[in-house]
């Protein structure tokens, strides 16, 4: 006998699978066998759902696979993927059950060709980081108002016409001096860390934009090369590095004093706008003549203030006189009230005097009698006989003997 697939007879033994059973199966056969790895292609029907998740095709000239790249997986990108760009993956083999679709769920992301230049670059970044060289207290403010920048890059650059253009647009009076050396190939680096010294030696300019555009990482090595780095801390004048694009980081922007997205960027950073400054200086301008114009009220108020207290000369004179008349009146009152009442005094003595005068008593008939020791006579008992007494009258003296019966 044999079994009759076509019959829908089943062999004993051979449990029939449900879809899902056997697409787990299948998946969990392929995340054993194929645990995350390496991947290179280029980027196709890249879409971002609004959840934050990246969906798209990576593809090769004989293959493609869909990939979907999760938000909290996305988010870690330092730079933006776009359609055409050759990236590796770091993915794992998996199966989407509910369409039985083969994808690849994708951990980590870099551009093609990062691998070790990449490695090379955070194994650089973190040596000169262990050393200090990187530390926020090296960094110098840039000067608000510089008189000269220079700008160290290839007389070929389209950077270069960038930071001029920019100069010219932002600030036209500052001088600018190029220090010319090539931004890439072999050599680079080291022709890049000699121009910064001598740049540094002649010192002839406020601060320095170190600027080459975009790249591969090939093309922006130079600027990843220790050499480059410690010369930019090496220099005596503020560096700005503007690199690249602005998702392009390289150990020059760690070391520089400032990083800038890009060229024009670093320009921008290094010069005080124009605009801004004829601005500021017509504040100001407004501002002391605000000021002016209060100070020149305020002498106003305080010299009519003043004008109305000043007198003419012969005006003080007047009020002297006025013056001078007034205490002289005044005193003659004082001095004849003064008199006036010594008199009504003295009058008022000379009232009581004339009251208590003996003579006056006299005038009235009255005598006044002394005895022999000449003491007035107040009682007759005190007289002896034969005594002399002498009487006074208010015309002349009466001489008399007392004779006692």
């Amino acid at each position: 006998m044999h079994n009759d697939i076509s019959s829908g007879a089943v062999a004993p033994g051979l449990r029939v699978l449900s879809v899902a059973e056997l697409l787990r199966s299948v998946r969990d056969t392929l995340e054993r066998r194929f645990p995350l790895a390496w991947v290179k292609g280029e980027l196709s029907n890249l879409s971002r759902a609004p959840s934050g998740h990246v969906y798209f095709t990576l593809k090769d000239r004989d293959a493609q696979v869909d990939c979907v790249m999760f938000r909290s997986r996305a988010a870690s990108l330092d730079w933006e993927p776009r359609d055409g760009m050759q990236v590796e993956v770091r993915a794992l083999p998996t199966l989407y059950e509910p369409r039985g679709r083969f994808q690849l769920t994708v951990e980590g992301m870099r551009r093609a060709g990062l691998g070790p230049l990449y490695e090379r670059f955070l194994r650089l970044k973190e040596k000169l980081g262990a050393e200090g060289l990187f530390d926020a207290g090296l960094k110098r403010s840039l000067p608000p108002y510089p008189g000269r920048i220079g700008v160290v890059t290839s007389l070929a650059a389209a950077a270069l016409r960038d930071v001029l253009t920019t100069l010219s647009r932002r600030c036209p009076a500052i001088p600018v001096v190029v220090y010319p050396v090539p931004v890439q190939g072999e050599g680079a680096a080291e022709r890049i860390a000699a121009m910064l010294a001598r740049a540094s030696a002649r010192a002839e300019c406020d601060v320095l934009l170190l600027v080459r555009g975009g790249g591969s990482i090939e093309d922006l090595w130079p600027f990843n090369e220790e050499a480059v780095a410690r010369a930019i801390r090496a220099c005596r004048l503020p560096v700005v590095a503007g690199v690249g694009h602005e998702t392009d980081f390289t150990i020059a922007d760690f070391a520089a004093d400032q990083r800038a997205p890009t060229p024009t960027a670093a320009a921008e950073l290094a010069s005080p706008s124009r605009a801004a400054l004829v601005a500021r200086v017509a504040d100001c301008a407004r501002a002391l003549s605000r000021d002016m114009d209060r100070k020149i009220r305020y002498a106003a108020q305080a010299l009519d203030s003043a004008s109305r207290r000043l007198l003419h000369p012969a005006a003080r004179l007047r009020s002297y006189q006025q013056l001078m008349t007034q205490l002289s009146a005044r005193l003659a009152f004082a001095f004849s009230h003064r008199v006036h009442r010594c008199q009504s005094h003295l009058a008022q003595l000379q009232a009581t005097l004339v009251s208590l005068d003996p003579t006056a008593v006299l005038e009235r008939g009255y005598s006044i009698t002394y005895g022999a020791s000449g003491k007035v006579l107040r009682d007759a008992s005190a007289v002896r006989d034969g005594e002399q007494l002498k009487t006074r009258v208010a015309r002349g003296e009466i001489q008399s003997k007392v004779e006692k019966s």
